[in-house]
């Protein structure tokens, strides 16, 4: 009982962390409310702040991509607990992000700044992909994907519910709704300097980069269902696709 309540209070620290790591998020790309943001704070010369920031943004991808695959999985399973491995990899996330936010670089030369309507829009392109974003972690399984789920469970002593596959609401339009939702809200601002073009470009190859990976993952673990959506889903794109005729109640979901 004792290593139950200690998985649970650990799952529960990361996800408070997580929830500070997201909210500074809003406010770091935005440049809303927080002290220190992508275009203020203390500046460096050019080639510093570059290298700094390109740093930190590669830590954040390395550690998110390297624990995210099913070989360190079953690496870290002789280490930890297997209702602790999200939690970790939820931690070790959200004190990179910090890091990040902590040390970056402000590069605040101006590529294009817009004003009145066009402003406007873009703020609220900006802020629905953060929703979108937000949104679609609890469109499939928002405490499963922040590793609550399986500490709650490790603590009512049972066994752990196999995976289900669902593709509810935005799963329908787009196979990634959450990263699509990251890419709106990185790309979309009423003033673009050379230090947010800099973390959108970045982020934006790493994203495409990282779901090639998680894309074979999931057929790995799906087979043929993931390949049959993936035919008929585009990526991060809505666009046309056949409905499927009947309900799929095949198990979905993300093993990452």
């Amino acid at each position: 009982m004792v290593s139950r309540v200690l998985i649970l209070l650990y799952a529960l620290v990361s996800y408070a962390l997580f929830t500070l790591s997201f909210l500074y998020a809003l406010g770091f790309v935005g440049n809303y409310v927080v002290p220190k943001s992508i275009d203020v704070g203390t500046s460096s010369n050019l080639g510093e702040a570059v290298i700094v920031n390109l740093l930190l943004m590669s830590l954040f991808a390395l550690q998110h991509s390297v624990m995210a695959r099913p070989a360190f999985k079953r690496w870290s399973a002789k280490l930890l607990p297997a209702a602790c491995q999200r939690s970790t990899y939820v931690l070790l996330s959200s004190l990179i992000l910090l890091l990040l936010f902590w040390q970056w670089r402000p590069i605040p030369i101006v590529i294009w700044q817009t004003e009145g309507l066009a402003a406007g829009l873009l703020t609220s392109v900006h802020w629905l992909g953060w929703l979108i974003a937000f949104a679609s972690t609890h469109m499939i399984d928002h405490f499963d994907l922040f590793g609550l789920r399986q500490a709650f469970v490790a603590w009512r002593g049972v066994e752990m519910p196999a995976q289900s596959f669902r593709t509810p609401l935005l799963y329908k339009l787009v196979r990634h709704p959450i990263m699509l939702g990251f890419l709106l809200a990185f790309w979309a601002t009423p003033e673009m300097t050379i230090g947010h073009l800099l973390f959108a470009l970045a982020n934006t190859a790493y994203i495409l980069v990282a779901l090639q990976f998680e894309e074979r993952d999931l057929i790995a673990v799906f087979g043929t269902a993931y390949q049959d959506y993936r035919r008929r889903v585009p990526m991060l794109l809505p666009g046309p696709f056949v409905r499927r005729q009947t309900e799929d109640r095949q198990p979905i979901g993300s093993p990452q």
